[in-house]
């Protein structure tokens, strides 16, 4: 946990400063075209852009909402993989706002969700998540109540293979964002 944490802050100062981490490259190795960094991209990040999505009423808010990123500017860094060449861990970083809508009303929020993160992508379809600042995070079983929620601060989520969330805080709060589009 200690080296995730230390791994966490170099990535935000980095993401702070407009830099990424430092890659290394293997002696006798070289880059393509497409690996080197070019105007707003650095080595190694690559375009992970978020989609729309809708959900039924009663799963996150009593309500059906529909979720819109308004800003993305997500990339994402393939940091280790499984030995089927499968993402392992990956992390993310950058901006974005997601526009979550009352689908019954029109009310909504938009939320700055623009927290870096490194996701470990288990065999068993479990995921664990260490994240720097603000995520939105959606519960339909796990240690929050059912919701929609903005989790700030430092904190880990594990997402267990039958979908099971767990939100651990270091530091932080969360916003309800069922309760601000009601």
């Amino acid at each position: 946990m200690r080296r995730t944490a230390q791994f966490l802050t170099a990535v935000a100062a980095a993401t702070a400063l407009g830099v990424a981490p430092a890659h290394a490259t293997p002696a006798g190795t070289t880059t393509s075209a497409a690996d080197r960094p070019g105007p707003g991209r650095a080595l190694g990040w690559e375009p992970a852009p978020s989609e729309p999505w809708d959900v039924a009423a009663g799963l996150r808010c009593d309500f059906a909402i529909h979720g819109e990123p308004v800003v993305d500017e997500v990339v994402q860094r393939v940091l280790d993989r499984h030995p089927d060449g499968s993402p392992k861990r990956v992390a993310y970083k950058g901006d974005l706002v997601v526009r979550v809508t009352n689908q019954e009303t029109g009310a909504f929020h938009d939320a700055d969700a623009s927290g870096s993160a490194i996701v470990e992508y288990r065999a068993d379809g479990s995921q664990f998540w260490s994240v720097l600042g603000p995520v939105l995070v959606g519960v339909g079983e796990g240690n929050l109540d059912r919701g929609m929620y903005l989790v700030d601060g430092v904190w880990t989520l594990l997402i267990s293979s039958s979908g099971h969330r767990t939100v651990t805080m270091a530091h932080g709060t969360t916003t309800d964002i069922c309760g601000l589009i009601d």
